[in-house]
């Protein structure tokens, strides 16, 4: 049934690109992975927009409505930072595709950190979480940094941990929780289920009903204007090269679903600094080579998800192009430093493109937007609702 699920969607998504006269389309379904040992498929029901696919799910830390509930609440507490001022939430909300509107995320204690706050819709599908790290490849793994990182200070709970137990323990409703998701536990308040719980939460981000997804997968027009139609045909050419980078139905770089084939997570230079000349990024923001000291890693960041981008903004992973017609026009000129750069992708290779061309590729990736993502009561917080829909 999964495998079906898939090939239905790489062939619906084929028909609406043959019908829109896309010579490329939904090539880019080869790119996903498998994760070994996850859990059944059907101990969960997951609610999943057309044709998308079901997400794997670690063994270790199956799905559960319990589960997803007690993980909502914690994403939205502030008792989950070390001075209870800040909350996952902080720098992931709805209304904004689970980013802050921030060039650079600012932590629990004011500290602005070097690289914005990724969008979370489709993270169940992510291989890789950061912009630049190649290890961690669990979204459980991924978890931890928010939580206990200190360079830079996220949530700044290093050293908490004894104390965020006994927060949590103190509230009834949490005991409640927690024995509800973890009942085969001598101890169902723990870090490691807290963890697990915000995961779990966090997997259930799917989005997939925006105008591209009706148009592929329902042949819904409505919504799709001629202008959006042009800019998907120059969005998957070989001349702008976007669909390389950004592939697959999630318009992101590899992904993981269950049935899918192997491969590595990717990254990529896109030619965005070359402060010294010889192709370097600035301290702290060179990308895999913070993990490498590979030369060829210099500045090689994960392609993020281009989903609901329109809301996004700023761009890049350090929130230095602030509108989608910038983020047109730097890949256009070839990065900043045109097409002489030491270690840049060969995926950025520049282009040329009209004024008219500029505007189309703009509507499509406006097309992208998923408003009932946006405002899923699903999503919200279940403590209070703090913000008004833009």
């Amino acid at each position: 049934m999964l495998a079906g699920r898939v090939h239905a969607w790489t062939a619906i998504a084929g028909v609406a690109a043959l019908a829109s006269g896309l010579s490329v389309s939904c090539r880019s379904v080869g790119t996903a992975s498998v994760v070994e040992d996850a859990a059944p498929v059907d101990a969960y029901e997951w609610q999943l927009p057309a044709g998308l696919p079901v997400p794997v799910v670690p063994a270790d830390n199956p799905m559960s409505e319990a589960k997803v509930e007690l993980g909502r609440r914690l994403f939205y507490d502030t008792r989950l930072s070390g001075n209870q001022t800040f909350a996952c939430a902080s720098c992931h909300q709805p209304e904004l595709s689970f980013t802050d509107g921030k060039p650079r995320a600012v932590g629990a204690t004011g500290e602005v950190h070097p690289r914005a706050s990724m969008s979370l819709a489709n993270v169940a599908y992510n291989r890789a979480f950061n912009w630049g790290d190649p290890e961690k490849t669990r979204l459980e793994e991924q978890m931890l940094v928010p939580m206990f990182g200190v360079e830079p200070v996220e949530l700044g709970l290093t050293g908490m941990e004894e104390e965020l137990i006994a927060r949590l323990a103190a509230d009834e409703l949490y005991r409640r929780l927690f024995a509800d998701a973890f009942p085969d536990a001598s101890e169902p308040i723990s870090i490691d289920h807290v963890v697990a719980a915000i995961a779990s939460f966090e997997r259930i981000l799917i989005s997939g009903d925006a105008p591209y997804d009706r148009l592929v997968f329902w042949g819904d027009d409505s919504d799709f204007p001629a202008a959006a139609r042009r800019g998907m045909e120059l969005f998957f050419s070989e001349r702008t090269n976007c669909g390389r980078c950004h592939a697959t139905f999630n318009f992101s770089g590899a992904i993981a679903f269950e049935g899918s084939a192997p491969v590595k997570p990717d990254f990529h230079n896109t030619g965005l600094y070359n402060v010294d000349g010889a192709g370097s990024y600035p301290e702290r923001n060179r990308g895999v080579f913070e993990f490498t000291g590979e030369p060829e890693d210099m500045g090689r960041f994960r392609p993020p998800s281009l989903r609901n981008i329109e809301v996004t903004a700023p761009y890049m992973h350090d929130g230095s192009l602030h509108t989608l017609g910038e983020v047109v026009e730097h890949y256009a000129a070839g990065g900043r430093q045109g097409t002489d750069h030491p270690y840049k992708s060969e995926l950025v290779a520049g282009f040329e493109i009209t004024e008219r061309e500029k505007a189309d590729l703009i509507a499509f990736l406006r097309s992208l937007t998923d408003r009932d993502f946006l405002t899923d009561p699903r999503f919200s917080d279940p403590w209070e609702i703090r913000w008004e829909i833009r």
